[in-house]
């Protein structure tokens, strides 16, 4: 997917800022969207904000995305500060409304951007660093969920529909195998014989869902380590990333985490070697979760945080290589089969995870 030209003036002049542009520049790793951090002079002195450009052809409806966020942060707000939270926007984002009042903009060339306020004295991670920070983290997601059991309807929108259906992700896959269309089916012949064998736990949590034994929640659906901002002490302070916030499964996050704090690889590593789940990291995370998420799961949501790491991870390796196959059209690759690396990612992960499943399932148990 080629990364698009954008004129960071232009947009700037769209926003309630208050603050002279002075430059932009690119930040962040992301897939799907492009992000700049905008420096802009105020009475003489510096200040900065968050630009992002949504990617319209990704989300579809990026009106019914921006409404999301904005109850959701509005909503989080709120909560931090009935519970006499002092630095409440910079635990939660805080949108920049456009001149016309509404929490986006769209430029002269008929792109969706939005503004948030920079949260300054934080950063975000690429790899988990230790245990601790791996704790950090799944609190902060738990707290992220936990701050939204009581958000008032209506329902949010489905911003991408069906986006953890693990059944339908590989439904893709298998149809992207027999299309073949880019020829790539030959070298990528393991990584789908791996997933054809996994067809079974697929649907292992939507079961459990329409047998009313996992209720909905509101969860962000995109846990990964560098979507909490930790503050330069350590603390996970901020969720960001709000794009997929919508109607899920309290597991789909956790099992997110699980794929990507538990290893001490990249998501792309190369090197198959360094890829593997650890214990310790995740003891950590389900440590951090329960302590601020435990008092709102149930019984069988506890039971399945071991199989949601291996679930979550096995459906990201299928959509690296449905996109593999189908020539690399949704997420932004840097090289050849950038891809099919992230798969093989995933995948060596998958069959770590299943080489510990009893253990981690024993240590969810005894930690409830």
């Amino acid at each position: 997917m080629k990364t698009p030209e954008h004129d960071l003036r232009e947009v700037a002049r769209h926003f309630q800022t208050e603050a002279d542009f002075v430059s932009a520049a690119r930040c962040g790793t992301g897939h799907i969207n492009d992000t700049y951090l905008a420096i802009y002079r105020r009475d003489g002195r510096e200040v900065r904000f968050i630009h992002q450009w949504i990617n319209h052809h990704v989300f579809k409806q990026p009106e019914q995305v921006m409404e999301n966020i904005a109850r959701v942060t509005t909503h989080q707000r709120r909560m931090l500060e009935e519970a006499g939270c002092t630095d409440s926007e910079r635990r939660a984002l805080s949108l920049v409304p456009a001149l016309d009042g509404r929490p986006f903009c769209q430029d002269p060339h008929g792109d969706y951007w939005r503004t948030f306020r920079y949260i300054g004295g934080a950063h975000t991670c690429e790899a988990i660093e230790s245990a601790a920070q791996a704790a950090e983290v799944a609190r902060a997601f738990g707290a992220f969920q936990n701050q939204l059991v009581g958000l008032p309807g209506p329902r949010l929108h489905e911003t991408i529909p069906a986006f953890h259906d693990t059944p339908s992700r590989f439904g893709a896959l298998v149809k992207a195998f027999d299309a073949d269309t880019h020829d790539r089916a030959r070298e990528a012949r393991h990584e789908i014989d791996f997933a054809l064998a996994r067809e079974p736990a697929t649907g292992t949590l939507l079961a459990l869902h329409r047998e009313g034994l996992i209720p909905e929640r509101i969860t962000h659906n995109d846990t990964k380590l560098n979507n909490v901002m930790l503050s330069d002490a350590g603390e996970g302070i901020c969720v960001i990333d709000l794009d997929t916030v919508m109607p899920g499964l309290a597991l789909y996050d956790f099992g997110d985490m699980v794929r990507t704090a538990t290893s001490p690889a990249l998501e792309d590593e190369q090197d198959l070697s360094k890829v593997r789940m650890q214990m310790p990291m995740f003891r950590a995370l389900v440590d951090g979760y329960l302590s601020s998420a435990g008092s709102f799961l149930t019984a069988t949501e506890r039971e399945q945080l071991a199989f949601s790491g291996k679930l979550i991870t096995l459906e990201i390796g299928i959509r690296f290589l449905t996109d593999f196959l189908c020539g690399d059209t949704y997420f932004r690759t840097s090289r050849p089969g950038h891809n099919l690396d992230r798969c093989r990612t995933q995948f060596a992960l998958v069959g770590s995870i299943e080489a510990q499943e009893e253990a981690m399932a024993a240590y969810v148990a005894a930690s409830c």
